[in-house]
């Protein structure tokens, strides 16, 4: 690949991953409040969560996001004042709450993901669609490591 540095071995490729997700972690939590100030990123991913799953418990938010169950609480409030989400009785265990988006929870995370898609589209604008596949592709393998 042009212009893109060649690592001697693993341990070095290593370090170079390492090194950028960890740029890329910090970017995105900086970004996530320009792209959309009313949500942060870790608000974002939780009401993302909650709606990708049509609701969920607090704790099932933690574990999935290795979080703190104090974070989530926090988040989850800030989430709650604002309007996103609402509990409510777990039909399935009525001594749960599940979380849920409300409506205007569902259209906060759709512009907050439209402008993140306009984010992502512009920054591969210059990569072909091989590569852009070829790094989802490593993406998803990543991440399923973790689970």
């Amino acid at each position: 690949m042009d212009g893109l540095p060649a690592f001697p071995g693993r341990t070095d490729a290593i370090e170079v991953i390492q090194r950028e997700l960890t740029a890329f972690a910090r970017r995105a939590r900086g970004r996530a409040t320009e792209l959309h100030p009313e949500l942060s990123l870790v608000a974002s991913s939780i009401l993302d969560l909650v709606i990708e799953r049509d609701g969920c418990l607090a704790a099932d938010l933690a574990g999935h996001f290795h979080l703190d169950k104090s974070t989530v609480s926090r988040q989850v409030a800030a989430l709650e004042r604002e309007g996103y989400l609402a509990r409510e009785v777990d039909p399935a265990n009525r001594r749960n709450l599940l979380l849920r988006a409300t409506p205007e929870g569902k259209r906060i995370a759709r512009a907050a993901a439209r402008a993140r898609a306009d984010a992502f589209a512009e920054r591969f604008r210059d990569w072909d669609d091989a590569d852009v596949e070829r790094l989802a592709e490593y993406l998803v393998r990543y991440n399923a490591a973790d689970e």
